[in-house]
């Protein structure tokens, strides 16, 4: 019995995000094949988000009582980046929920118009202390609903 190959989601451009950051690219990034390997496209997510969440939700990495755990990542890659490209991070809030946020996260070259990979990235916030779902507090949820 054979698995049906899921849809490649369409290629997404600029227009499809709420906020863009730079991303710098590392020589540790490039692999043998002379491009950024794909587990790095999953650091550059978390990178773009937690920046945002940082500069604008409120986010204090050593004190908050409320932290964001990822609980699922994905990425479909349409062209190969590599060490030195100038990238940026496209971000937007697909989906917020009571305890949970689903953003989607584009990856583009400097100045290019569609992205060279795009994917999706799912916090879980929890009481720092126990690691139980709580509901996401007041400020991080206005500051996440500029992204939706």
């Amino acid at each position: 019995m054979s698995v049906p190959v899921s849809e490649r989601p369409a290629r997404l451009t600029r227009a499809a995000f709420r906020h863009i950051r730079p991303i710098a690219t590392r020589w540790m990034d490039n692999d043998a094949y002379g491009h950024v390997n794909n587990v790095h496209y999953y650091s550059y997510f978390d990178t773009a988000v937690a920046g945002w969440l940082i500069e604008r939700g409120g986010l204090k990495i050593d004190e908050s009582p409320v932290i964001g755990l990822v609980v699922e990542t994905g990425c479909t890659y349409f062209e190969s980046v590599a060490f030195p490209d100038a990238l940026e991070a496209g971000i937007v809030v697909a989906h917020l929920g009571r305890s949970s946020v689903r953003y989607r996260i584009g990856i583009f070259r400097a100045e290019a118009e569609q992205a060279a990979a795009q994917g999706h990235f799912v916090h879980v916030y929890v009481d720092r202390a126990t690691q139980r779902p709580v509901e996401i507090p007041g400020e991080l949820r206005a500051a996440l609903s500029e992204l939706a």
